[in-house]
């Protein structure tokens, strides 16, 4: 399968990143991701709404097509029948809402206004035929301190030929925009972006190991929707067809969760995503998901667990043994494992630390994990892959499909694989690390080979290892790969130890006598001042 390279800056996003910088003090950058991303989201709607136009007027002027007619009346009626745009999953869009209308009026000294009232405009469409999109489009222009000037410069920019869905009907031009706009405001946000931005090259290497092919796909911390883009991204690779997947999420947070809305919205997807803090909140109590892909908030304190009722049947047993008020990362454990389906299985991004926790809320739940089988495989990340935190992370993998009975993955209930991809990665910038298409190829395969059936799995020293849970129980129930995987094979260089040592000694002894000598130099400067 065909796989793009990951880049930080491709074709037309550098340019588009600094035409972001130009809001620079009138915006605050943080806030750059409120005032693009709608613009863009506008733009796709409009423009797929004008192409679906066009469709229809070459229709009815062909004679060999059931749609022509010369009658003027039901011309006019076809061409705005609501109907032959809603089967498109296009909706009909007032002018005052349409891009090129704000092209023509980008000059306008009014445009903030302009703007905001096509905002307007558009969510009263959206909302009159999708409840769930009403409300994405805040009116934010006109109390913003943007200057008529830049906000009619931002239109100019985005009406470039290039970056027209209608220009380049093959590529998603308006999702590649949006998706690269994400990652750079995450970057430019610092920690707080975390919300709502996980890298793409960690949500591909998730997504390629738990291969959701169809069925219901779960995120109950969903951000902006990145892991929907990837696994509809996988699904296309793979030859598959979207409609044979239904996207649940849930998000806490109002803003991000409007920024989910568009990013889902441009993919033509269809979901049902819902706002509310999912520990305490579960908005989809009787949802069992067929996968869950998911990089909940890392190391959650004072959650106030004592809120939850005393049966609440996420829990694998008592509040005061399967909780703790210091930390939440096991909570979204019994959280993703009560919505997986009989089949289900979980890809979740983890702080390093609930692999060795001792609390007892946390070891107690990681103990029961490993007890009952439902731990499948831990990745422990490199350093420097996320954007906005230097929490060390890792992937646990969780299934229920683990006893095989389905024909296509063998019986593994007494096993877990570690995987430790510690050394992986390239160096995109000083401070970012990414997954190469080989890294995810080579940690998916190993995963794929010890997992499916008709395949023969090996260990591989200081790589991976697939550990017996009695191996586990042994080690305290650590689940931290190094522990199993050991060290990797070091190339024999044909030198004698002692040789080496021989020379490391001599070495040292001129090192020391070098320091010994800048000792007394230094002494002998600080008696002449």
């Amino acid at each position: 399968m065909a796989k793009t390279q990951i880049k930080a800056d491709i074709n037309f996003e550098q340019e588009l990143w600094k035409a972001a910088n130009e809001l620079r003090g009138a915006v605050a950058e943080n806030q750059y991701k409120d005032y693009v991303l709608p613009m863009i989201f506008l733009k796709h709607m409009s423009e797929r709404y004008e192409m679906r136009r066009e469709e229809l007027r070459s229709l009815l002027h062909d004679k060999n097509s059931d749609y022509y007619t010369t009658d003027d009346k039901e011309y006019n009626y076809v061409l705005d029948d609501p109907d032959e745009y809603l089967s498109r999953n296009v909706y009909i869009i007032p002018k005052e809402a349409t891009w090129e209308y704000l092209k023509q009026n980008a000059e306008q000294d009014d445009i903030k206004v302009i703007v905001d009232d096509a905002f307007d405009t558009l969510d009263a469409a959206l909302g009159a035929n999708r409840a769930d999109l009403k409300g994405i489009l805040p009116r934010i222009f006109v109390k913003s301190q943007l200057t008529a000037r830049q906000v009619g410069g931002l239109i100019n920019l985005l009406s470039n030929p290039k970056l027209s869905q209608k220009e380049n009907p093959e590529s998603d031009v308006l999702g590649r925009v949006y998706e690269y706009y994400i990652g750079k405001f995450a970057l430019a946000e610092g920690s707080g972006a975390g919300q709502f931005f996980t890298p793409g090259s960690i949500v591909r290497l998730m997504v390629e190991m738990i291969e959701p092919y169809q069925g219901k796909i779960f995120d109950a911390a969903c951000g902006s929707g990145g892991m929907f883009v990837q696994s509809l991204k996988f699904i296309q690779s793979h030859g598959g067809d979207k409609k044979n997947i239904a996207i649940y999420g849930q998000e806490r947070y109002d803003g991000t969760l409007r920024l989910c809305k568009m990013n889902l919205a441009l993919r033509d997807l269809s979901f049902d995503v819902r706002l509310g803090d999912s520990l305490l909140q579960d908005k989809f109590p009787d949802l069992k998901a067929d996968f869950i892909i998911v990089n909940p908030p890392f190391n959650v304190s004072q959650w106030h667990p004592e809120d939850l009722p005393e049966n609440d049947p996420r829990l694998f047993g008592s509040k005061e043994e399967f909780t703790t008020d210091g930390n939440a990362n096991y909570m979204w454990m019994q959280t993703f494992w009560s919505h997986l389906s009989d089949i289900g299985t979980a890809s979740v991004v983890m702080a390093n630390g609930a692999m060795t926790s001792n609390n007892k809320g946390e070891k107690n739940v990681r103990e029961y994990m490993v007890n009952n089988h439902m731990i499948d495989c831990i990745v422990r990340l490199p350093d420097k892959l996320f954007l906005t935190t230097g929490i060390p992370a890792c992937i646990y993998i969780l299934s229920k499909n683990r006893d095989g009975k389905d024909g296509t993955h063998r019986e593994r209930k007494n096993e877990i694989l570690f995987i430790d991809t510690s050394k992986m990665g390239t160096m995109e910038s000083r401070k970012l690390r990414v997954f190469t298409d080989g890294d995810i190829d080579k940690v998916a395969d190993i995963y794929h080979t010890w997992r499916n059936t008709g395949t023969t799995y090996s260990n591989i020293d200081g790589m991976c290892y697939s550990a017996t849970l009695d191996e586990v129980r042994k080690q305290d129930y650590k689940l931290t790969p190094g522990i199993y995987v050991g060290t990797e094979e070091v190339e024999d260089d044909g030198i004698l130890f002692e040789d080496k040592m021989a020379g490391l000694k001599a070495q040292l002894v001129v090192q020391f006598e070098k320091g010994n000598e800048l000792q007394k130099r230094i002494l002998e400067n600080f008696k002449k001042l």
